[in-house]
């Protein structure tokens, strides 16, 4: 672990030139006296950062600040007057070091450098800080392969168990997604059930959709117009005899009215020829063709007879097709077609139901996607805690919230906290064992004390402030 074996500084921020060694020291005095631009102008040499307006001392070229280490490591940071950017000279043992300012960036930690700041900050901002420490390589193609994709309503520049948290916290699309599709899901399912109340139990769709009402309706329809000539059949023929009797009737009414008319015309030719001696010849002849027209009007009854009978026996024949026949029962067929029409009615809603059911089921697949997803991003944070390099002993994290030995940050002391930054110093095999504390006024003397002695126990320099009366800048070794 590189120790600081020499800190020089020369017109930086408000300081002329001061020269620390490898020791620990306070720097008091009265405010203005250059005690916090000693710990801005280290920050500076290491981070290349700094909130202040001018770098460079006023009325100065340039600003230089040199940290040197006992294990060669030299740091050199340079800012010139009127210009944006510094220039960074890193050696080690002599030799440049490549990429300096990431090498700076991982041999120091925020919380090395303003830890006092740090106890002052908002606990989210605490926690977040905490959380950053933690050694975690990731990227977005490790998202990628997590979860399939990359969530959406995510702040992707959090630390990793930061960003998992927010994938799986209830106010997070995933969770928000999955309520809105099991609102969906139980309201589909409700509508199925519903449904499915309206359609007769054991209800077969594919027959009721396949079965040919039409053509049951034709084939329904011809044996009734068959049952229907068979009645008329069996009514034709029962009424034969009747029929027959008619025609017998009227031959022979036919024949006893030709015979009265005739009897009654020979009477009265009778009389006329006894009347009328001169038309004797005529009534004669006349009377000897009355026999003949006689047997012309029988012989036409009967051939009118002969004519209607071979009409009534050919009737009858066709009614004596049907008449022995027996009607065929329809009423299965007509209950049959009568069910079919009656299950037919439920199709269009059987369908609706189907469906439903459907998106039921995929909504369920999405909403257990959208479940094994979020049981991911809870159940990650402690697989990666084991892999990942954690900062400090005792340090967890539950729902995306530090823990220190179980404990929160917002139920840690003033003092708890600044030790848990000097844990996190001397935690980097490789880092730089320092720690710059501004401010110490703001801790009672036992707490500042304690923290010194801790410090030093851990083999850990600082170099802290603290506002005093004195009108001079004093620099005390502890």
């Amino acid at each position: 672990m590189p120790k600081t074996s020499l800190i020089k500084i020369r017109t930086a921020f408000g300081v002329s030139e001061t020269q620390l060694s490898d020791k620990s020291v306070e720097l008091t005095g009265r405010k203005g006296t250059g005690k916090s631009s000693v710990l801005d102008a280290i920050r500076f040499a290491l981070t290349n950062r700094s909130d202040r307006d001018y770098i460079v001392k006023q009325g100065a070229d340039e600003a230089e600040i040199i940290i040197e280490t006992d294990t060669g490591l030299k740091i050199d940071r340079r800012q010139k007057a009127g210009l944006d950017t510094s220039s960074l000279n890193l050696k080690e043992n002599g030799l440049n070091v490549p990429r300096p300012q990431t090498f700076l960036n991982d041999i120091i930690t925020p919380l090395q450098l303003n830890p006092v700041e740090f106890i002052s900050k908002p606990i989210a901002e605490q926690n977040r800080i905490i959380l950053n420490l933690i050694d975690y390589k990731w990227d977005m193609s490790t998202i990628q392969e997590w979860f399939g994709e990359i969530p959406k309503g995510v702040d992707w520049h959090q630390n990793i168990l930061s960003v998992l948290n927010q994938i799986q916290a209830e106010n997070g699309v995933y969770y928000q997604t999955r309520q809105q599709i099991n609102s969906d899901k139980l309201f589909k399912r409700k509508m199925a059930e519903d449904i499915a109340v309206s359609i007769p139990d054991g209800y077969n769709a594919e027959k009721w959709e396949q079965y040919n009402t039409g053509a049951k309706y034709q084939e329904l329809n011809k044996i009734q117009q068959e049952n229907s000539k068979i009645q008329r059949a069996k009514m034709f023929r029962d009424s034969y005899d009747n029929k027959l009797r008619g025609i017998q009737a009227d031959r022979d009414i036919a024949i006893s009215s030709a015979k009265g008319a005739i009897s009654a015309e020979r009477e009265g030719l009778e009389k006329t020829i006894e009347r009328l001696k001169a038309e004797i010849r005529a009534a004669e002849d006349k009377l000897a063709t009355l026999d003949s027209k006689l047997q012309d009007k029988v012989a036409l009854a009967r051939a009118d007879f002969e004519t209607a009978k071979a009409k009534l026996d050919a009737d009858t024949g066709v009614a004596n097709e049907y008449a022995d026949r027996q009607p065929v029962d329809t009423t299965a067929l007509q209950s049959e077609i009568d069910t079919a029409d009656a299950m037919k009615k439920h199709l269009n809603e059987y369908a609706r139901m189907v469906q439903t059911q459907k998106e039921v089921d995929e909504l369920q697949v999405q909403s257990d996607a959208l479940t094994e997803k979020i049981e991911l991003a809870r159940k990650l944070p402690g697989q990666i805690l084991k892999e990942a390099k954690i900062p400090v002993e005792g340090l967890t994290v539950e729902n995306g919230t530090p823990l220190v030995r179980g404990l929160p940050l917002s139920n840690l002391s003033d003092g708890e906290k600044l030790d848990l930054c000097v844990d996190v110093a001397i935690s980097n095999p490789s880092g730089l064992q320092i720690i710059l504390i501004d401010g110490t006024e703001r801790l009672d003397d036992k707490s500042r004390m304690e923290l010194y002695a801790k410090c030093k126990a851990k083999g850990l320099q600082f170099i802290a402030t603290r506002t005093t009366n004195d009108d001079e800048l004093q620099v005390t070794e502890l």
